[in-house]
Formats: structure tokens, sequence, C-alpha cells
């Protein structure tokens, strides 16, 4: 698998709601930033994942205009803009934002994302 398969399976991943599935995709020392909270163990990125799905229920992600900054042997860099939709308190949402997603390739062959910023984006971006 290459990275930008390792990408598009993290998403889909993340769609299924079972952190079992995304954690496959997420380095051992992974460090997630996200708008309003930072995590630094895979506990914390657990947590943040679940409390997510607990709150936008059966939520759909998507990333569109994806960028690959660096591509190497062992690592990748991409910046993308991720969509979502769901029901929050029963009623349907949408959002949207901006995302970076660092990847690195480990002593099986997998790449595993190490590092993942999703913010707000800027009114003038999408």
């Amino acid at each position: 698998m290459d990275y930008q398969n390792a990408l598009q399976q993290y998403i889909a991943a993340t769609n299924t709601h079972d952190f079992n599935e995304v954690k496959r995709f997420i380095h051992e020392n992974a460090i997630y930033w996200f708008s309003d909270q930072s995590c630094n163990s895979i506990q914390e990125i657990q947590h943040y994942f679940e409390n997510a799905w607990d709150v936008i229920k059966e939520e759909i992600y998507s990333a569109t205009n994806i960028i690959w900054l660096t591509t190497g042997q062992s690592s990748a860099s991409c910046t993308y803009q991720f969509q979502y939709e769901g029901y929050l308190n029963g009623k349907f949402v949408r959002g949207h934002g901006r995302a970076t997603n660092v990847f690195v390739k480990n002593e099986q062959g997998h790449w595993k994302v190490i590092h993942e910023h999703l913010s707000s984006p800027s009114e003038d971006t999408i």
C-alpha cells in the first residue's frame, strides 16, 4: 500500500466510527492538533474521535483538494480540505475545514499517520 491509499483507507476507517479500525492507521507516537485541543497519545486521540462521533451522529468525513507536499520512501505529507456531515441533536449539519497529515512508513512497511492538524478555515479558503 502506498501513502495515497493509506490516506483513503484512513478516511474510510474514520467513517466506520470504530476506533479500532482507525487505530490501524495511526502511529504509536502520533500527535494530533485540533482547533480546540491537542492530543499527545493514542488514548487522547481515541477519546477525541469517540467524543466527536457521539456529538455528530452518523458523521461522514471526506477530503478534497488533496495536495501531496512531500513524498519519499519513508514519509509523506499532504494538505486537504475536509468536509463532514451528520446529525447534531437530531438536526442535519455540515461543516468543513483544513487539514494537514504527515505519514511515516513503519518497519513492517505500513503507512501510519504520525501527525494530523485540523483547523477551521478562514473565510476566503473554501
